[in-house]
């Protein structure tokens, strides 16, 4: 198999960022999910917060976002500066393509500027209220970008908005699910990643401060998400041949090929090996293996009935993909309403551990479950 496709959203529930090229390290992709919008009360601008993803609010459908290089870098692979976000008007369902988003665009008009959003990727949090969110009952401290921020955003949503920054706040993971399966075997090392993760992992009821290595952005229950074409092809397959249905749909952070792999073979991945070419310094080609370890399913929700267009519910037959894989999908016992698509990974390896890895890197199932991993994120 291959990478055959990255993706990146610096600000959670708005449309993804497709990538060439990607760093990875204990808390996902470079900058994924650092940025999280909350709808706020009428009044009261921190009151009864809600946090905004795209099945309980499909507009964020409709917010596009690219990240912008700094303007002093040599080229392309610059030092990324900031998420530019920018906001399509939404278009009438019966004339709008439901499986295609507008391209990328980079501002440069006056008129452009109105309609785009500039959000520095690393804010200075000393100048940054503090601010307590809770995010699938796994709260944290973040921080809040600020009035002209929130109005942007609120102006477009109709209601009072909240733009909040992760910064040095940490979640924890919660339940058990979560853990590698190495972690639960008596040959498990004692010490670096394995207990890392076992020290994170808590119940609701008893949560612990975060670990330098293992906790979460704003990721929903893990800092990756992996999914295969293989299955994104059986699902496609049970839509009108006009109508496929499109992987960004998903959400997921790293996409792979699925070649010699049957449609759901992921469910049983516990482990894949990443091979990265790289060159040492006489230019001579290497190969790093980096290993992902793949720790729960994905529990699939109303999201995927979104039309990215209309920012509404999508009419005809992708607006039922949920309810055709609830037929045969409803697989993992911990949530057994759900169906499932995907597998939830963590990165391997100590608190510093960093991989660059690319489109086209070959990846190999190196570890399979014997059973379907079973879901048991409290109260989600």
């Amino acid at each position: 198999m291959k990478i055959s496709a990255l993706y990146v959203y610096p600000i959670k529930g708005l449309r993804g960022i497709e990538l060439r090229k990607a760093q990875v390290g204990p808390q996902g992709i470079k900058h994924d999910r650092r940025f999280m919008l909350y709808q706020a009360g009428q009044h009261e601008a921190t009151a009864g917060m809600k946090a905004m993803q795209l099945a309980s609010h499909p507009q964020c459908a409709l917010f596009e976002q690219q990240i912008a290089s700094s303007p002093d870098g040599p080229d392309g692979s610059a030092e990324e500066a900031s998420v530019v976000v920018r906001y399509h008007s939404p278009k009438d369902s019966h004339h709008s393509d439901l499986n295609r988003v507008t391209p990328p665009q980079s501002p440069s008009s006056a008129e452009d500027s109105e309609a785009t959003l500039r959000v520095p990727l690393e804010p200075d949090i000393s100048l940054l209220e503090k601010i307590s969110v809770d995010l699938h009952g796994s709260p944290a401290t973040a921080y809040r970008m600020g009035g002209g921020y929130d109005a942007w955003f609120s102006s477009r949503f109709g209601f009072r908005t909240v733009l909040v920054y992760i910064g040095d706040g940490r979640r924890a993971v919660l339940g058990t699910s979560m853990l590698p399966k190495a972690a639960n075997t008596a040959a498990a090392p004692q010490k670096g990643w394995v207990s890392s993760l076992a020290s994170l992992v808590t119940s609701p009821r008893q949560q612990q401060p975060a670990t330098p290595a293992l906790w979460l952005t704003f990721t929903d229950v893990a800092p990756l998400l992996v999914t295969s074409e293989s299955s994104l092809h059986d699902i496609s397959a049970r839509l009108p041949a006009n109508q496929p249905m499109p992987m960004f749909k998903f959400r997921p952070n790293l996409v792979v090929d699925g070649e010699g792999e049957a449609a759901w073979a992921e469910d049983f991945w516990a482990e894949l090996a990443i091979d990265v070419q790289t060159k040492d310094l006489e230019q001579q080609q290497q190969q790093q293996r980096h290993t992902l370890l793949l720790t729960s399913n994905c529990a699939r929700c109303i999201s995927l009935n979104v039309d990215y267009q209309t920012g509404k519910p999508a009419e005809g037959e992708l607006g039922s993909v949920l309810k055709k894989l609830m037929k045969d999908r409803r697989v993992d016992a911990g949530t057994k309403w759900s169906p499932v698509f995907g597998r939830y990974a963590f990165v391997a390896g100590g608190e510093g551990e960093v991989l660059t890895v690319s489109v086209g890197d070959k990846v190999q199932v190196t570890r399979r479950n014997a059973e379907r991993s079973v879901w048991d994120w409290p109260g989600l």
